[in-house]
């Protein structure tokens, strides 16, 4: 399938209802169905009939509360032919079982409410047609890994979410409507379910996320069906010039607008960028602070493969790119293509005589390196530089995590990076 660069037009402003789920830390909305009409920008708020008080949110006192919760962040999930025909091969020959690859991420994703990663390649599963590159189409069963670790936000608007079409976008949000206590967004099944406005709640903090991607590599959009992907057009010249790329503000900025002012705290992810480069563009940086300006709290970059510097806009956390979590991608001597930055952190809401203010505390960020065996394209396994098992699987891991730790604090040096194993 060919096709000229993707251009959206600006799409209608968003619609109407969003639900509140109380109790813990849920990250699934429900469609109240037409029996419910709500007015443009109205919330409904539902409480479930067992909630229990949150041990994480602090009574009012003299005007002030206080409300947290831990949260992870990782980067992309490429499925490769390799990594599925391995998972194949785990699973005995029938089905797919990535979960002994990505297993030593559960010691930080258990110890988190909410756990974030970008889902670079289209769940169609085999009912689609499972396919590597260039157009993926990837078994559902490596999302039944992510979710079995604890992953409960994700983002699905890449530059290979229409690789296998329409179809395959429509599977894949019928898969993440199944799992319970995940919400995704990027990818959406009707023009009704990428306007709904979503809001979430874990330990009194309400939240909710975003996300666009730069394009489809080519493919275009089937007229009249724009709401499949969030995508945000950059030809690649200059961001100020780009008039469609400057034309589509519009429509994230109604997006922002449309849930701001019900949320405690705004998630909006970039799929953006050269990849493998270790240097933003100026696209990159002119989405950030566009979106740290519209009121995002933490920006989320993706696609470039590699890590990329992070930095604070105001009070936006911005990671301009995670690098790989997971991927088969060819290793140079640097292994920039499975390295990449897992970040961990508080979100503090602090509510004083009605004034609303989100912190972040004990921020940490992680190199991850994603290990495979060179002549075999078997044995993936992700492992933190932190563990002493790094020596065993990168043995110039120190190097490794040396150079990226100076690319990652480019931009602040102020930011903690944890340190690798002795």
């Amino acid at each position: 399938m060919t096709g000229k660069n993707v251009c959206i037009k600006a799409v209608a402003s968003l619609l109407a209802a969003a639900v509140v789920l109380c109790g813990g830390c849920s990250a699934k909305t429900e469609d109240k169905g037409e029996e419910q009409q709500l007015e443009p920008g109205e919330v409904l708020f539902e409480l479930e009939e067992n909630a229990q008080a949150d041990e994480h949110a602090q009574p009012e006192q003299q005007g002030r509360s206080e409300g947290t919760f831990k949260m992870s962040i990782a980067g992309d999930y490429i499925i490769y032919d390799s990594t599925y025909n391995y998972a194949n091969s785990l699973a005995g020959g029938s089905g797919y079982d990535f979960k002994p690859m990505v297993r030593n991420l559960r010691s930080i994703t258990s110890e988190c409410d909410l756990n974030y990663y970008n889902q670079e390649t289209i769940l169609g599963g085999t009912e689609v047609g499972i396919a590597s590159y260039p157009c993926f189409c990837s078994p559902q069963e490596a999302g039944d890994a992510m979710v079995d670790l604890g992953y409960n936000l994700v983002s699905t608007a890449t530059n290979h979410t229409f690789d296998a079409g329409e179809e395959g976008i429509l599977a894949s949000y019928k898969y993440w409507q199944k799992q319970d206590g995940v919400f995704m967004t990027g990818s959406f099944d009707s023009k009704k379910s990428r306007d709904e406005v979503h809001v979430l709640e874990c330990n009194g903090v309400t939240y909710s996320m975003l996300s666009y991607t730069y394009g489809l590599n080519g493919f275009q959009l089937p007229e009249g069906k724009e709401y499949l992907v969030n995508v945000w057009p950059c030809n690649f010249t200059s961001p100020k010039e780009d008039e469609e790329y400057q034309a589509y503000k519009r429509q994230v900025k109604e997006d922002i607008d449309a849930v701001r002012g019900k949320v405690d705290f705004l998630i909006v992810c970039m799929h953006a960028g050269v990849e493998y480069s270790p240097t933003e563009t100026d696209y990159q940086d002119d989405m950030a602070s566009f979106l740290a300006e519209s009121g995002a709290n933490l920006v989320i970059g993706t696609h470039p493969h590699v890590i990329e510097p992070a930095e604070y806009i105001g009070d936006t956390l911005v990671y301009y790119s995670m690098g790989n979590l997971f991927c088969a991608q060819m290793q140079d001597d640097y292994y920039n293509k499975v390295t990449s930055i897992l970040a961990t952190l508080t979100v503090k809401k602090t509510t004083e005589n009605g004034e609303t203010k989100i912190s972040f505390e004990d921020l940490n960020n992680r190199m991850m390196y994603c290990y495979y065996d060179q002549a075999t394209w078997t044995d993936y396994l992700i492992v933190p530089f932190s563990s002493p098992e790094i020596k065993h699987f990168l043995p110039e891991y120190k190097d490794v995590y040396d150079h990226y730790k100076e690319i990652f604090l480019q931009k602040d040096k102020t930011l903690p990076v944890e340190p690798c194993a002795k």
